[in-house]
């Protein structure tokens, strides 16, 4: 039997949300409207930016809003007017109101990048790699009120590999948010498809990423930091400071050492940690490239024993 098609608003805002939007136009859904938060500036000139989900929108010839908060009562009949069948939701970053939560006649299924209850809020994929957990996932989620507290349609998961970063995390994770979202709004229009609510164990929050958080803390066992510099790629990048320059690194792996934390023990970038070393394998001086160590170090020797913050 045929998809039904139905008359949709899509609610994001970074790249996550593209190939969610992406498949919900090649599926022959009507998009009514897309909302994203409005551009930002950026870049060295500061100039306001469009997100990529409303570059891409306007790419593809469809309508666009981008309202600062959706408390005006004037956005709520704006959105009311759209007659939507319903809304799908993936970071958009803005609260969804009642009004607007009731406004389409099957409701707002949320895309979320974790396995609910685990990992409610703005930075699930991070928190995910940080706390060293083996598995993640996507959910599909029909929002209520609350912080991704609504009952669940459907769940798909997938292991978090040692190679795994934010970037390629949050890749694999917006794929499979593309696909499942298709089947939960197919079950949902045919009513074969009933929502569960979450467990009320497991619950953790991720909250939104701090920059200052990606400072390097020698003192941490070298295990935390090999994850903590994967979980940052690509935002906002692990870093370390020596003579008060900072250096950002990309890639890092845990091994045995020992020594004072923060202390290189050898000429090869080993550096000891609260418990085990860290030997850091890709860096990025400031207004430099990223490269590989050997070729880091032939500009920029650190030599055994040198101390960094």
């Amino acid at each position: 039997m045929a998809r039904e098609r139905l008359r949709l608003a899509m609610m994001g805002t970074p790249d996550f949300a593209v190939p969610i939007l992406d498949a919900l136009v090649n599926d022959g859904h009507e998009i009514a409207c897309v909302y994203a938060q409005p551009p930002r500036p950026a870049g060295r000139g500061q100039k306001p930016r469009p997100s990529p989900m409303e570059a891409w929108a306007r790419d593809h010839s469809l309508d666009v809003r981008t309202p600062v908060n959706l408390k005006d009562p004037a956005e709520h009949q704006a959105f009311r007017d759209l007659n939507l069948d319903v809304a799908v939701v993936a970071a958009y970053g803005l609260i969804l109101p009642r009004p607007i939560l009731e406004a389409p006649r099957l409701g707002c299924l949320n895309v979320h990048a974790s396995l609910l209850p685990r990992w409610r809020g703005a930075a699930p994929i991070q928190r995910a790699i940080l706390e060293g957990d083996e598995e993640t996932g996507v959910t599909i989620m029909q929002m209520d009120a609350g912080l991704d507290t609504g009952p669940m349609l459907l769940t798909e998961d997938t292991p978090i590999r040692a190679e795994d970063t934010g970037r390629t995390l949050h890749d694999r994770l917006a794929e499979m948010g593309a696909w499942l979202i298709l089947r939960a709004l197919d079950g949902v229009s045919r009513g074969t498809l009933k929502a569960t609510p979450q467990p009320n164990e497991g619950v953790t929050y991720a909250k939104k990423l701090d920059r200052d958080e990606a400072k390097l803390d020698w003192s941490q066992p070298a295990s935390c930091l090999a994850r903590l510099v994967r979980a940052f790629d690509p935002w906002p990048g692990a870093f370390f400071d020596i003579k008060g320059e900072r250096t950002k690194v990309w890639g890092a792996e845990a091994i045995s050492g020992t020594g004072v934390p923060g202390t290189a023990l050898d000429d090869r970038l080993t550096i000891a940690c609260g418990e085990g070393a860290l030997r850091l394998t890709r860096l990025q001086r400031a207004g430099g490239k990223a490269m590989d160590a050997r070729a880091f170090l032939r500009g920029y020797p650190i030599s055994k024993g040198t101390s960094l913050s």
